[in-house]
């Protein structure tokens, strides 16, 4: 990562409010890199801005009764508060609408025609005789060929997904008046993809095996290639977009998405004059792009295509990361419906702008649609953020402030805390390492498990004790913790960087970059700042509140049937059946009347349980209180030989019978067991529901149908590790 690193997001739609859906997709990804990258001490320039031309646009305006250019400076003006509101720390955040895009798509388009890459044909269209004007496609509305669904665009269905062309439409009609339009036959402008697909498929080959792109974009590049490309008309008859230089096509506009890409080098040109030594320097730097999956054809086949064939030496994506789709609960994000949070609602809900980046960032929908959840939201943030993040932070410096009048002491480095430092210094170099390969989620989850690391250590280490019997012992716990916490500052600050802010505050030092990781810079003697609670709780009752207010549907907040499932619960299957929790177990005994059965009393958090389990022959009763444990908390409630049993215990058998239980270290009791892309399941299931579900025991690992099991950060094990089936 030695050449300066040039980090795009994809430019969002001026005309709409993004949703979370939408930040986590592309801006909020690639802010993590860029500031993780400037820690690093890299040469860095973080590039987006509003899309503002094309159909979307002209169709806003209508509906607002504004200009296109009113529409546009409306909504940048949200779109800028909303990223500012998150964090997102651009270098450049502009727009499409400038005299820079203007100029430069214009000379690009020039030297398309003049390589040859640029063709005139024909296009048969819709035709509203009313409006007297050719329809593109956004200004068709009709019933979709594959849904039924009566409201689809001329471009794609909103329901299905299916991509579209107007002609597919059934019973068009104009969006601007309602007529039905006609056919009608016209002349454009088209890049000669087919022409370019040699150059692209080379290309492909190699920047995608030598800049790791992501599966789905590798997926969804070749889908393309392997169909065979085709011209792809580049003009529109619209009024607000860039006018085309060339006689016969005066009145027409570029299509928005071969200008919109452009926008990136405009963008920067616009700010820096620079803009060259970053946008047509391949050798010596690096670029990163972030989008959702249904914008990868455009950047790694029409934008390189369109530079490639200008002949100039332009610099093309190095990596490519790409994001599955974050839906709302059970359903989609829909401002017109009130389903789901926008980024104006979060600024509103008072929760800080870190709690959203967290839940987003650990839910990150890298490999398979996720899903937003205030069920969730308020686990990952009281159990996680706060349960271990903030509790490291806050119990550290309060101890500091109580015992040692705030001021760092001298601190020796004995045996523990150099096994501590040994465990906790591969960590560095793993969060290191998945933040290069873009593997945010992972790289989040592991600084987790290095918060959880360092609480650990103060639990055993037991400073209040220890400050009383053997004050120079107390001193070098909390020498290193201090220093711990400054490791987490750093480690935190590109994904929560208000928290990292707070935290360097706290200590009383300046922000330190990634390369003072593992350094004992906070020396004794040091005083540092007054402590303060980085997160506050999200308690029931707001919760239910958040709910109501953005539209989430019923879960466990809600009435229950007699069946005890919730009124109007979909039919689950699968992973999407359980409810899989954190467990610790506070008493166990022998059944009264059963030798093979135990009878537990589990802690899970905010409630106490009991389960009966036939582990009696593999465990000795003795070694089973402090255990964590994994349960299917959503099991409907059983009497086992006269003993209720709330639930099941999850373990692991093989094929010679021996069985190991799931369990987990740091992760607090109640702390939810996630299956990734899997919302938990609020609804009662039977034991027939159960065993329908694919679970093993693979590499001291457990699986759900091939998923991994996660609480938080901490990867759920299997004792003993036994592989096979887990029941």
């Amino acid at each position: 990562m030695a050449k300066k690193m040039l980090i795009t997001s994809a430019l969002p739609y001026v005309n709409a409010v993004p949703h979370l859906g939408n930040i986590i997709g592309c801006v909020l990804s690639a802010d993590v890199f860029a500031r993780f990258c400037r820690s690093k001490g890299l040469q860095t320039r973080f590039v987006c801005g509003t899309d503002e031309h094309g159909t979307t646009t002209e169709v806003k305006a209508l509906e607002e009764g504004l200009t296109p250019k009113e529409v546009c400076d409306k909504y940048y003006a949200v779109h800028k508060e909303i990223y500012e509101w998150f964090g997102c720390s651009f270098d450049a955040f502009g727009r499409t609408s400038t005299e820079a895009q203007k100029r430069i798509t214009q000379e690009i388009f020039l030297k398309l025609k003049a390589n040859g890459y640029i063709i005139e044909d024909f296009l048969e269209e819709l035709y509203c005789e009313k409006c007297a004007k050719s329809l593109a496609d956004r200004f068709v509305e009709g019933i979709c060929p594959h849904c039924g669904y009566d409201g689809a665009r001329g471009d794609q269905c909103d329901k299905c997904g299916h991509m579209l062309n107007p002609f597919e439409l059934k019973a068009p009609r104009c969006k601007v008046c309602g007529a039905t339009p006609v056919k009608k036959s016209t002349k454009h402008l088209f890049l000669d993809l087919a022409k370019l697909q040699p150059q692209i498929e080379e290309w492909v080959e190699k920047a995608s095996k030598k800049g790791e792109w992501s599966d789905n974009t590798i997926q969804y590049t070749k889908a393309w290639l392997k169909e065979g490309l085709k011209k792809r008309c580049i003009s529109r008859q619209l009024k607000w977009g860039i006018p085309i230089p060339l006689k016969g096509f005066e009145q027409m506009v570029f299509y928005v998405w071969f200008d919109a890409p452009i926008g990136y080098i405009s963008i920067t040109a616009n700010k820096f004059d620079d803009w060259k030594n970053w946008w047509m320097n391949p050798e010596g730097v690096s670029l990163y792009q972030f989008m959702g999956k249904d914008n990868v054809p455009f950047h790694t086949i029409l934008f390189p295509g369109t530079l490639m064939g200008t002949r100039d030496k332009y610099t093309f994506v190095n990596h490519m990361s790409t994001t599955e789709f974050l839906n709302y609960e059970d359903s989609k994000f829909s401002k017109s419906r009130g389903t789901g949070v926008f980024g104006d609602d979060a600024m509103k809900t008072g929760l800080p702008a870190d709690s959203f980046r967290y839940y987003l960032l650990i839910n990150r929908p890298e490999r398979s649609d996720t899903v937003f959840s205030w069920d969730d939201f308020q686990e990952k943030l009281n159990s996680e953020l706060i349960g271990n993040l903030g509790n490291l932070v806050n119990r550290t410096l309060v101890f500091l402030d109580k015992y040692f009048d705030g001021e760092i002491p001298a601190g020796d480095v004995g045996p523990a805390e150099k096994s501590l430092l040994d465990e906790m210094r591969p960590m560095h170099e793993n969060v290191t390492h998945l933040l290069q390969k873009v593997k945010l989620k992972d790289a989040l989850r592991e600084i987790m498990l290095f918060s959880a690391a360092g609480n650990k250590y103060f639990q055993d280490s037991e400073p209040w004790r220890a400050v009383k019997e053997d004050r120079k012992k107390a001193s070098s716990s909390l020498f290193v913790l201090a220093n711990i916490v400054k490791d987490l500052g750093i480690l935190i600050e590109p994904f929560l960087p208000k928290t990292g802010e707070s935290i360097f505050k706290q200590l009383a030092i300046e922000k330190k970059g990634w390369d003072d990781l593992g350094r004992h810079s906070v020396e004794k003697g040091h005083h540092i700042g007054k402590p303060e609670v980085l997160f506050n709780k999200l308690l029931d009752e707001d919760k239910v509140k958040l709910k109501e207010r953005f539209g989430a549907k019923k879960d466990k907040d809600s009435p229950k049937d007699a069946d005890g499932k919730n009124e109007g619960q979909a039919k689950k299957s699968g992973a999407a059946l359980l409810n899989l929790k954190v467990a610790q177990i506070k008493e166990a005994k022998a059944h009264p009347q059963a030798d093979k059965l135990v009878v537990l009393k589990l802690d899970l958090g905010s409630e106490e349980r009991q389960i009966v389990a036939g582990i009696r022959a593999y465990y000795n009763i003795d070694e089973l209180p402090g255990k964590k444990l994994i349960i299917v908390s959503n099991l409907k409630p059983a009497k086992l030989r006269g003993e209720v049993s709330e639930g099941m215990l999850l373990a692991c058998s093989d094929e010679k019978n021996n069985l190991g239980l799931l369990s987990v270290k740091s992760s607090a009791p109640g702390c939810q067991v996630v299956i990734e892309g899997i919302e938990p399941n609020n609804g009662v299931i039977s034991i027939d529901d159960f065993i329908t579900v694919k679970l093993e025991g693979k590499g001291g690992k457990a699986f759900c149908e091939g998923t991994r099991l996660l609480c938080g950060a901490e990867e759920v094990f299997v004792e003993k590790g036994i592989e096979g089936k887990i029941r």
